[in-house]
């Protein structure tokens, strides 16, 4: 017995000794550091804080918009900036409604979605849709004056060499005009809306170099990209205040105004066009310092430069990095460990700066506008959970205020079409107001996301106070999961439709119903709900009961989940071989369940892996099937997931989930990378052994301290 305890300390002492590896953070981190040599529109770096963005190009300014905006644009936004057009013609939100009854109860539910005709309600709907919309705020660059007097271009700049510090999150860019050095350090500010600037050149007390501010007008389209100038008169911008070392602008819009305040070393700021200002620096010296703040009231902030910038900047982002989780690939021989390292270190950065605000973002951050600047709530899950499972739930708590604000609003639609409880709006500003959509009118699956997110906080504290906080909406948002699922008397069971589109949005609402993801999700969180009862000490929910009792069975034909029970044979039409193979969620997102047979859910991943459209997917169904397949003990198969050569699947080089041409940047993917990695790492709660989602071939030495499990 003495020996076996020996033994078995010295075993301990061991595996003790492994997870207590160290990392070097910084190391870490910095190895991922990124480097431009020339302009590439794809590369563009971002700074910020995670409500207030600041993309910049190769002069680490914003200095020429018009030749990005086709890239990863030179976007500047913030969580309040927000415009509506006039409603001139005073469209009614009720005009955007439309009554269905799909399963024949006399229910008559009114959805909002694009209505064709008559043509005042299709106008209805596009005005809706359109506004509220998110604004870029304005083009802060840097004004070049070439010796025949001339502006210089982009094509004009040479020697240039620019360089992110990740740790610091600290731009220096530097490149020549001419055969003039110019050099400019670039900060954000980390408690306000704000950039800090330095720049040090000869040009400056040649009068060669100034600083504009240029102010764009909302382009109203689906995309905008920070470039758009037209429409000059139907906004205003002025010079509030000037003087030698501070200056004001206010820009007036249809809806809104903001302020942009200018402190800088000696100089003057005067009005060089329409919508265009120029800050002067004084010819005494050749290097300049200045700070840019955005706010939606005149501010009140003391003065501030560079140095300030870079003080916040340099804590801030040290701050971050040592906190919550770190993973180290060192060492490994995969070949694939390096890029999977980068993509996670830069994935860390993007949604620190890009999502880090008291909101769901949007699914291109605080870049440019997709869908006008609204977030959808059925992405949340990819932009929040991944913080959870990196040990920082704050960052997740922070973007469930928007549950809260919303929740009035969510209670309003439920009742509007006849449920209780709360159904969350899938497309909106921030405030919940719902946008029309026939797609997103339909969906369900971003409702019990709200369950899972703050199951995490739960599981990370196990406080108390956790449940008190959130208990009002998990309950408002189970009471609707149970009244929406749809009694099938015949077959004694609660089906979920019709009248649903799935996450695998080619399947028409009018015809859906139990689609398996969506059914193994509604299955979970509905017992996870009662659990907060039980938590709490309150009595069982007896009609939650009945609905989880009674759920429709995961559809199976041929020993293969079925994407839908409604689509029988769904795997040998190419129709319903396209989007998100969205039935691998039902194993990977949502936890094991006794609804779910493994070895089906194995021969459903393989029929997919080999019949899918890959082409025709989203950044975040690669992790999404990464999750299934590790779940499904199939390490190999996880890494080839993250990894399959598919354009969607694409990271930039500054890390970025490149799409296609319409969307050039994707965060849904950089936190589905976040997440599938932690899980991997760290396992979930069925999982048993160290690294459950790695191969135990030797091909990986792995460092990893401070994750979180998942359910």
């Amino acid at each position: 017995m003495k020996k076996i305890t020996i033994y078995l300390g010295i075993f301990l002492m061991g595996f003790s000794s492994v997870n207590a590896q160290k990392i070097d953070r910084k190391k870490v981190v910095q190895r991922h550091n990124i480097v431009n040599t020339k302009a590439d529109t794809l590369s563009t770096f971002t700074v910020g804080n995670g409500k207030f963005a600041y993309t910049v190009d190769i002069t680490g300014m914003q200095s020429f918009p018009e030749y990005y905006k086709n890239g990863v644009s030179l976007g500047t936004q913030s969580e309040w900036g927000w415009n509506s057009f006039p409603n001139k013609e005073n469209y009614k939100f009720e005009e955007t409604l439309k009554p269905y009854d799909f399963n024949n109860d006399g229910r008559k539910a009114l959805y909002s979605v694009q209505i064709k005709e008559p043509e005042r309600n299709k106008s209805a709907v596009e005005y809706f849709r359109v506004n509220q919309h998110r604004l870029q705020l304005g083009n802060i660059g840097i004004e070049l004056t070439k010796k025949d007097g001339q502006k210089a271009k982009i094509s004009d700049l040479t020697n240039v060499n620019q360089k992110i510090d990740l740790w610091t999150g600290i731009i220096t860019s530097e490149f020549s005009l001419e055969g003039t050095p110019v050099k400019v350090w670039t900060a954000s500010f980390q408690n306000s809306d704000k950039i800090g600037v330095k720049i040090e050149s000869d040009l400056v007390a040649k009068g060669k170099l100034k600083v504009f501010a240029k102010y764009p007008h909302p382009s109203g389209q689906f995309l905008d990209d920070a470039a758009f100038y037209g429409r000059e008169n139907e906004h205003t911008t002025k010079i509030v205040s000037s003087q030698s070392t501070q200056g004001l602008i206010q820009h007036k819009l249809q809806s809104t105004d903001y302020y942009t305040q200018l402190n800088f070393t000696e100089g003057k700021l005067r009005e060089a066009g329409k919508h265009y200002f120029v800050y002067e620096p004084s010819s005494k010296n050749k290097t300049v310092e200045l700070s840019v703040e955005f706010s939606a009231k005149s501010p009140k902030s003391n003065r501030t430069l560079f140095a300030d910038a870079e003080k916040e900047s340099t804590s801030g982002w040290k701050n971050f990095w040592e906190s919550g989780a770190a993973v180290d690939f060192e060492g490994s021989t995969d070949p694939r460990a390096n890029e999977l390292e980068r993509r996670v270190v830069l994935s860390e950065y993007l949604t620190k700066v890009q999502c880090g605000g008291n909101n769901p973002p949007q699914e291109t951050g605080l870049t440019f506008n997709s869908w006008y600047g609204k977030p959808h709530t059925e992405m949340h899950w990819w932009h929040g959970v991944h913080f959870a499972l990196w040990g920082r739930p704050e960052i997740l708590e922070k973007q469930l205020d928007y549950y809260f604000r919303s929740f009035d609003k969510a209670k309003k639609l439920a009742e509007r079409q006849g449920y209780k409880g709360v159904r969350w709006i899938k497309m909106s500003d921030n405030e919940g107001n719902e946008s029309p959509s026939s797609v997103a009118a339909f969906l369900i699956w971003e409702q019990p996301h709200i369950i899972y997110m703050t199951e995490l906080l739960y599981r990370n504290s196990k406080d108390k106070k956790v449940l008190e906080k959130y208990k009002d909406l998990i309950f408002a948002t189970a009471d609707f999961m149970a009244d929406f699922a749809t009694y099938d008397k015949e077959k004694n069971r609660y089906n979920l439709g019709k009248g649903v589109i799935p996450a695998q949005e080619v399947f028409p609402a009018k015809d859906t119903y139990n689609p398996t993801y969506e059914v193994a999700y509604w299955d979970w969180s509905l017992k996870i709900a009662q659990q907060w009862k039980e938590r709490l000490g309150q009595p069982r929910d007896k009609k939650w009961d009945d609905v989880i009792n009674k759920l429709a069975p995961l559809p199976v034909q041929d020993g293969v989940y079925l994407s839908t029970e409604s689509a029988k044979d769904s795997f040998t039409f190419p129709k319903w071989m396209t989007d998100h193979p969205a039935v691998l969620g039902a194993l990977g997102m949502v936890p094991e369940s006794p609804k779910l047979d493994k070895k089906i859910m194995k021969n459903t991943l393989d029929i997919v892996w080999e019949r899918w459209n890959w082409e025709h997917t989203w950044g975040w169904d690669f992790p999404m099937t990464a999750m299934n397949a590790a779940r499904l003990g199939l390490p190999n198969k996880a890494l080839d997931a993250l990894f399959m050569n598919i354009q969607t699947n694409t990271y930039l080089k500054n890390g970025h989930n490149f799409q296609d041409k319409r969307l050039r940047i994707y965060l849904p993917g950089n936190g589905g990378v976040l997440t599938t990695v932690a899980m991997m790492l760290e396992g979930w709660d069925a999982s048993t052994g160290q690294f459950p989602g790695f191969p135990k071939d030797g091909s990986w030495k792995i460092k990893a301290e401070g994750f979180k499990k998942m359910p």
